[in-house]
């Protein structure tokens, strides 16, 4: 069996002082197609190492400069040809990154940020995304209970697995 070609990406658990987290909305890239909400982040640069990645990535979409190398507390492997395009699927590390409310600002310019289908930011707390009842999905599917469960026991001891 030939081996799978995945795109490895990193993506930031941004949580403020009320544990509320900041997603990125994606733009659906069909019109059927329901938008999600997800931690900003993304691709691996081949030969980068992944903190650099995490790095570069909140710097271009939020603007947001980490002096230290956050915690690894989520994998999430997704293996669906239609997922990414050009690859099998995608390989998500998950960093929690603590810090006070801003507003999201990277240095990518709108156009830039409309390029990676980013159609806009919000803060969420728990309670909005376990409540939450409108089209848009997020991604993971289970981030609700994920978040909470990570607010609630903490860093842990090695990645949690997610699912889709």
């Amino acid at each position: 069996m030939p081996s799978l070609n995945l795109r490895h990406a990193v993506r930031g658990i941004i949580l403020d002082e009320d544990d509320r987290i900041l997603l990125c909305r994606f733009a659906p890239s069909e019109p059927a197609d329901p938008a999600v909400w997800a931690t900003p982040g993304g691709g691996v640069e081949p030969g980068e190492e992944l903190y650099a990645a995490l790095r570069r990535e909140l710097i271009e979409e939020v603007g947001l400069e980490l002096d230290t190398d956050p915690p690894h507390v989520w994998h999430r492997e997704v293996v669906d040809p239609g997922h990414n395009p050009g690859f099998d699927g995608t390989i998500n590390d998950y960093y929690l990154i603590r810090t006070t409310a801003f507003e999201p600002r990277g240095s990518f310019s709108d156009d830039e940020l409309a390029a990676e289908s980013i159609s806009g930011f919000r803060w969420w707390s728990p309670r909005d995304l376990a409540d939450y009842q409108g089209p848009d999905l997020f991604a993971p599917r289970d981030l609700a209970s994920a978040l909470a469960t990570l607010i609630a026991d903490g860093v842990p001891d090695d990645p949690v697995r997610l699912g889709l």
